[in-house]
Order: C-alpha cells, then sequence, then structure tokens
C-alpha cells in the first residue's frame, strides 16, 4: 500500500495556521496524555538504554531542507521515535545529578496559552498586558530580595523610566547584564566625557588613568563570569579569583587584600561577585561581609544566587542568605528552585535608577517615556515566560516554595549521614542548600590512606579519579539514575585534585528509596572494573606491609 504524502499548497497550509488535528491524531493523544499525567507520558516514551551519540547524530544528519512536506501526525511520530526517545529524562526522580527538576503539570497547558498568543516582550505593542505582568514579577522578586515599603513598589514598579531589573533566558545573561550596569556606572559620564557606553572602554581608561579593569569572585564563581569579563571587554584575565575556605566560601580578608594588591597596580576593581548557592557544591559566601568590603571601596556589589535564591521563599532557611538585602543587584534562575521550565533567569537591581546605565532607545520602538521592556535589557525580543512564573508563585504560594525548598534540604542532610553511614563511601562538601558531593572508596583504601604516605596518597587518589569517573559513565550509560560528577580541592586531601559525586536534590518526587538504590548501583558498577579495583588493592598491600609511620595530608 502507498503511503500518502502531504502535497505543497497554500491551502494545506492554511489547514496548519487554523485547522486543528482529529481526536485520533498522535498529536492529540499527545497532548492528552501531557495534560493527564506528565511523568507517566515521559517514562513511557524516554528508553531507558542510552543510546551511543554518535547514532543519535545520524538521525540529524541530513542538511538539506526538506522539498517534500510532512503530516503533522507523521512526522510527530518521527520525533517520538528519535528526538523524545532519547531526550535526558530531568524529571526522573532517580536522576539527581541536574538542577533541573519535575515541572508542575499546570505549567503544560499555560505554556501552550503563552505560545498561542505569541507576546513578544521587547515593546508594548506586541506585549500590552504581559509587560505589567512582567514588571509585577520583577516588582515580586525584588520584595522577596530588598523588602522595600509599598510606597516604593507603588512608585517604581509601573515607572515608563525606571525598572526594578530584567527578565532574561537563565542565569548568563542576568549575571552579564548586572555587571554591564557595574561597568557603565563606574565609568559614567563625567566632564567633557560621555561615557563608556558611547565613547568606548579604551576612551573610558584613559579618562580615569585606570590601567585595567577588575571583577573579583571566589574560586567557586560560575563559568558565565567568565563570558562576562569577555564580552564587556576586561578579558578574562580581568576576572580576579579570591581564596575560598574549607566550605568553598570566600575568605573575606583574602577579598580585601586582592582589591588592595589590585589597586596598586593601577587596576579598578568596579565589582565584587557573592555566590549563593556555588554550582558545584551548594555553599554561600558570606555576604554581609562582602556587602561591607564593598561599600567600603565603593564596588558594586552581584549576588549571584541563580541556584539558591529561591531559599529566600522559606522562613525556615532565608536566613542562610544573610546580607542579600545589601546587594546592588541579585541573579535568580526561574527554571531551578522555581520550578519553570527552561529559561527564565533574573536580575534584580535595589536601585530603580540602575538600569539608567545601559538604556537604549529607538524611533520604531523603545522610545523614550515608552514602557518598553526592551530599552533596559540585552536582549531584545523575548517570550512571555514571566506569565509562567506569574502563575506558579499564585499556585504554589510562598508557603507552597517554602515546603519545596525546606524537603530539599532536609533530603540532602539526610543522603550526606547515609553516605557517612557507609563504610566504602566518602561525604566530600557538607550540603548547606540541597547540594553535596562525595565518592565512592572501597573500605580497605578508606584504612589504607589513613596510613599512606604524601607520595602513596597521590596514586590512590588518582585511581580513585578513574574509578569515579567509571562509575558515574557507567550509571549513566545505564539509564536507571543520573549523578553527575565534577573535580574539587578538598583541604582535607591538601587540595588534592578529586573527581567527586555531585547530586542535586531539588526533585520533591524523589524518594528516601531511591537514594538508597542510587548508592547500591553505584556500589554494584565499581564490581564491574575489576583492574581498577586490583590496582587499588595492591597499593592497600603494599601500605599494610610496611613499616609504619605517623603521616598526614
Amino acid at each position: 500500500m502507498d503511503q500518502k504524502t502531504a502535497d505543497v499548497s497554500f491551502d494545506s497550509l492554511l489547514r496548519i495556521f487554523t485547522v486543528p488535528e482529529g481526536p485520533d491524531s498522535t498529536l492529540t493523544q499527545i497532548e492528552a496524555k501531557l495534560s493527564q499525567n506528565l511523568n507517566h507520558f515521559l517514562r513511557e516514551h524516554i528508553v531507558a538504554e542510552e543510546k551511543p551519540l554518535r547514532d543519535i547524530e545520524k538521525d540529524f544528519s541530513d542538511p538539506a531542507i526538506p522539498e517534500q512536506p510532512q503530516f503533522v501526525s507523521d512526522h510527530t511520530q518521527h520525533l517520538l521515535d528519535t528526538l523524545v526517545s532519547h531526550s535526558v529524562h530531568t524529571s526522573s526522580p532517580s536522576f539527581i545529578g541536574h538542577m533541573t527538576s519535575a515541572l508542575p503539570y499546570f505549567l503544560m497547558p499555560l505554556s501552550k496559552i503563552m505560545i498561542a498568543l505569541n507576546q513578544n516582550l521587547v515593546k508594548i505593542e506586541t506585549s500590552k498586558a504581559f509587560t505589567p505582568l512582567e514588571r509585577q514579577v520583577l516588582g515580586m522578586l525584588h520584595r522577596l530580595i530588598y523588602s522595600e515599603k509599598e510606597s516604593f513598589y507603588s512608585q517604581w514598579m509601573h515607572s515608563a523610566n525606571h525598572s526594578l531589573g530584567a527578565f532574561c533566558s537563565g542565569g548568563t545573561i542576568a549575571n552579564i547584564t548586572a555587571l554591564w550596569v557595574a561597568r557603565n556606572n563606574a565609568l559614567k559620564a563625567e566632564g567633557d566625557f560621555s561615557g563608556v557606553e558611547k565613547e568606548g572602554l579604551f576612551a573610558a581608561m584613559m579618562h580615569h588613568g585606570y590601567k585595567g579593569l577588575a571583577i573579583l569572585v571566589s574560586e567557586r564563581g560560575h563559568y558565565s563570569l567568565k563570558k562576562a569579563a569577555d564580552v564587556l571587554g576586561i578579558g578574562q584575565k580581568g576576572l580576579v579569583a579570591v581564596k575560598t575556605d574549607s566550605n568553598n566560601r570566600i575568605v573575606p580578608e583574602a577579598l580585601k587584600e586582592k582589591i588592595v594588591e589590585l589597586k596598586q597596580q593601577g587596576i579598578k576593581p568596579f565589582a565584587v561577585v557573592g555566590v549563593a548557592g556555588t554550582t558545584e557544591t551548594g555553599n554561600i559566601d558570606p555576604l554581609r561581609a562582602i556587602a561591607e568590603i564593598c561599600a567600603q571601596e565603593e564596588c558594586h556589589f552581584h549576588v549571584d544566587a541563580a541556584w539558591g535564591g529561591a531559599t529566600l521563599m522559606s522562613n525556615n532557611h532565608r536566613h542562610l542568605l544573610d546580607g542579600i538585602e545589601l546587594a546592588d543587584s541579585v541573579t535568580i534562575d526561574a527554571h531551578k528552585q522555581l520550578y519553570i521550565p527552561m529559561g527564565a533567569g533574573m536580575v534584580l537591581f535595589r536601585s530603580p535608577e540602575a538600569m539608567k546605565s545601559i538604556e537604549h532607545h529607538a524611533q520604531y520602538i523603545l522610545r523614550k517615556g515608552s514602557k518598553d521592556l526592551g530599552s533596559h535589557t540585552l536582549e531584545g525580543s523575548r517570550s512571555g515566560m514571566a506569565m509562567l512564573v506569574y502563575a506558579a508563585m499564585h499556585i504554589i504560594s510562598r508557603p507552597g516554595y517554602e515546603m519545596l525548598i525546606d524537603q530539599g534540604i532536609e533530603k540532602a542532610d539526610y543522603f550526606a549521614n547515609l553516605i557517612q553511614q557507609q563504610a566504602d563511601f566518602e561525604l566530600i562538601s557538607q550540603p548547606e542548600l540541597c547540594l553535596l558531593t562525595y565518592r565512592y572508596v572501597p573500605k580497605n583504601v578508606r584504612e589504607a590512606l589513613k596510613l599512606a604516605s604524601p607520595e602513596q596518597q597521590d596514586k590512590i587518589h588518582q585511581l580513585l579519579n578513574e574509578l569515579t569517573k567509571f562509575i558515574q559513565k557507567r550509571q549513566r550509560e545505564t539509564g536507571r539514575s543520573f549523578v553527575s560528577r565534577t573535580q574539587l580541592n578538598p583541604i582535607q586531601w591538601a587540595l588534592r585534585d578529586t573527581i567527586v559525586f555531585r547530586v542535586v536534590l531539588a526533585n520533591p518526587l524523589t524518594s528516601k528509596d531511591v537514594l538508597t538504590k542510587v548508592l547500591e548501583e553505584q556500589r554494584q558498577i565499581a564490581t564491574k572494573v575489576p583492574s581498577l579495583i586490583n590496582k587499588l588493592n595492591e597499593q592497600c598491600l603494599a601500605i599494610q606491609s610496611a613499616p609504619q609511620t605517623t603521616t598526614s595530608n
């Protein structure tokens, strides 16, 4: 039987703009399943066994735009077979290596409304109701951080000439925006100089007599800050790392010393970034201490709270971010612990005047005096993601978010304790939020490490790093569960490069039973690499048979 083919005609094109699929079509059935039980649909259509990337690439290797159209249902089936089935199951309770989580079901139909409206938030003409909604969402997050009085928001939230912040596609753009504002405010117009935004960085440096500019951040700062330094013309060498302590937090005294050192070199430290929830370990810098240093040095204080900012929703844990209210700007990602789909980031500014330093206008849009949001954003055309944040904050509410935040932190504490109870696992970083790191270390190896010389410890750590990488990769390929991995330099191991497992326990569907099974699976995988285990055992025997001397890390 010949397969029917779609024809190329204007009438056919009009149908896909105006006529919905029939009730028995593939697309209609998918829509129904997504609405009825999202997680069941994902479990049903995402395969457990990982297909090698090179094989997936074969399904997407034709560079030609088709000359023959496909029927909607036929192409939908193609997507199910080639794309959906091999996607990452980010909402799975056992996939605990990602910062993405399960999503509330109501976001599916609301996303459909958002897409159907297809508003463009760059200007008021294409986002009449969405513009005030987005301004309100920014006001709500601003109030969460800065706790200003109602009169403040009445005056500034909808002011045409001011902005409390900006919606972005994610934390990277939010951080760039914050540091863009900081740079322009540091090199603003004065006298005959009309500002860095008009005259450029070279002219600005000449005018102020600076040999360079610097952004200071802890050693655990996010990689997006390197992009910011590059884009803003400061150069990646202008992103200066500051020493961290055993808890991965910036050391205030080291920050002071670094600022003095830069100034002596004629370099202007115009911004300091405090991290509220490091990507690798979830730790929070001493924000209040940093704020005090920034106030003394007249530096812009930005807090990258892309991950940890949502903790402010919890009255039980918001004290962990003490001092964030002193920041000049704050980044928060809604697609992390506000449980919004990718990508929805925000940057908030304490002063409604701050963003004037990056204000842009045009004749056909973004006119002076208009309420066009694009006049204060790095991105131009944007979708109305603020609608989903607005809906979630009303449907979940602050107490609901508090419960989500609290359960994540409690689960991380539980998992940390569970790891410490195991004879063959080692906790590397204690959780502060809902992130932690650990690794698999056989019991005999743990005992041998206590007796080993520094040189012997080096050899064992190299083998453990290989073992950790093997376990993580095999666990990912098997597809039953997933943890990520990263490299740390723990003080307890003399700052050696240490490959560790990293987990994020934000998914409310992840149970304690799942966490136990993750450890069991890792333990079983370790037995499937006898060559590494044998080498570790050989090292242990050599240490145990040698004359014993007291060693230290």
